[in-house]
């Protein structure tokens, strides 16, 4: 098995879409397991469901703010260590996380919902229209694109331009192009930024710009990679939970006949398998604060723990059946939005928006189906599809489900 090892750190493997009977193998014999993965340094990687959980929830143990994501040693330190909400621990978590709490709280989402509502039946009009569509472009970005420029209070004029870098900086075919567009997204925010500073609105750009640390204002440099997090995070799990899931009902027809026929009872349960079941966030890094143990192993200070997600949320002691695709799984407690105090502030918004497209899809589409192979990334950041090929089928007026 430890020969396999470099296949967790290679791309291709999660091209291909099959690194799960390697994880199945670590969970069965070693599930914390030390290596050496070449470019990316020594670490722990963790496969079981209750040790990833115990670490996500132990922050005084294990920090995020060494970084969260595997990068090659040469690379050095993650620029936004110890600046953002997903690379910091209290108090300026805390602190941040409290600043931007409120933006989606149920009262922001009841005041959000028309807005996601309307942003999924437009695209999923629009690409019914079409009938021959690429999923992941053509729709699975596009809905959280639109809920995002919404609450950066994103210009109309500018949000085609800042679409475009978005769409190239997640889906473009070379990481030099993705790079670029990722740059753009950068100089971009840092423009407002400085002017939301100045002249605050209602919008979380300007809370950022806002903030404040131990009575100082959030350097800009902090309040733009900040955002840029909220991009990501906001718009990246999003689009690969979708068009996973949509991928998973094309394979099974009758998951998606469940969801359909009976869509207001299952929609709740479809939409956490899922997310279980697409995991896109394929690893967290934490790195321990001390001396500690997980599953029996001795963990030194110092040593970085890989937590595999998408492992964790196929493992038969939490899941029962785990391999098996059901949009009426409950309990459902899985990990792929993390847990502990990292765990994702918007992930109510997040369900709200597959919920959203889902309502759509099975109300104006008689028929879905395949049109071409699948691609997927080939990246051990993030799990899922750079494209889908669909045909939908529209519904006639009589068989649409009012929404």
């Amino acid at each position: 098995m430890r020969q396999d090892l470099s296949r967790l750190v290679d791309g291709t493997t999660y091209r291909s879409g099959n690194p799960f009977d390697l994880w199945r193998r670590m969970r069965e014999n070693e599930p914390v397991l030390w290596h050496d993965a070449g470019i990316f340094g020594e670490f722990w990687s963790v496969t079981s469901f209750t040790a990833v959980k115990e670490c996500l929830r132990d922050p005084d143990t294990f920090t995020s703010s060494s970084g969260t994501l595997l990068r090659p040693l040469s690379q050095g330190h993650d620029p936004g260590s110890g600046k953002t909400l997903a690379l910091s621990d209290a108090p300026r978590h805390t602190a941040l996380r409290a600043a931007v709490a409120d933006w989606f709280s149920p009262r922001s989402l009841r005041t959000l919902t028309a807005a996601v509502q309307s942003a999924a039946h437009a695209t999923v009009t629009d690409a019914v229209a079409k009938s021959q569509v690429d999923f992941v472009v053509d729709i699975a970005a596009k809905v959280p694109l639109e809920v995002v420029w919404t609450l950066l209070d994103v210009p109309t004029a500018d949000r085609a331009e800042l679409t475009g870098w978005s769409m190239d900086a997640f889906c473009a075919g070379t990481a030099s192009e993705r790079s670029i567009a990722h740059l753009e997204i950068l100089d971009y925010f840092s423009v407002l930024a400085e002017k939301r500073r100045s002249r605050p609105g209602n919008d979380l750009v300007s809370v950022l710009a806002t903030a404040e640390f131990e009575d100082t204002r959030l350097p800009l440099d902090e309040v733009v990679l900040n955002c840029d997090n909220l991009l990501v995070g906001g718009t990246e799990n999003v689009r690969l939970a979708m068009s996973g899931g949509m991928q998973a009902l094309l394979e099974r027809p009758e998951q998606w006949a469940l969801l359909r026929d009976d869509f207001d009872r299952v929609i709740p349960t479809a939409v956490d398998e899922i997310l279980r079941w697409t995991s896109s966030a394929t690893h967290l890094v934490r790195t321990a604060q001390r001396d500690t143990e997980i599953g029996g192993r001795r963990i030194s200070a110092g040593d970085r723990v890989v937590l595999w997600l998408t492992a964790a949320n196929r493992d038969p002691v939490e899941f029962a059946a785990p391999d098996t695709f059901d949009v009426t799984r409950s309990p459902n407690h899985h990990l792929a939005l993390g847990a502990g105090p990292h765990y994702c502030i918007g992930v109510q918004l997040a369900k709200l928006e597959i919920r959203a497209v889902l309502r759509e899809l099975t109300s104006q589409v008689r028929r879905a189906s395949p049109d071409g192979p699948a691609e997927r990334l080939e990246s051990i950041v993030v799990n899922g599809l750079r494209s889908l090929p669909v045909r939908l089928d529209a519904a006639t007026k009589a068989c649409q489900r009012r929404t």
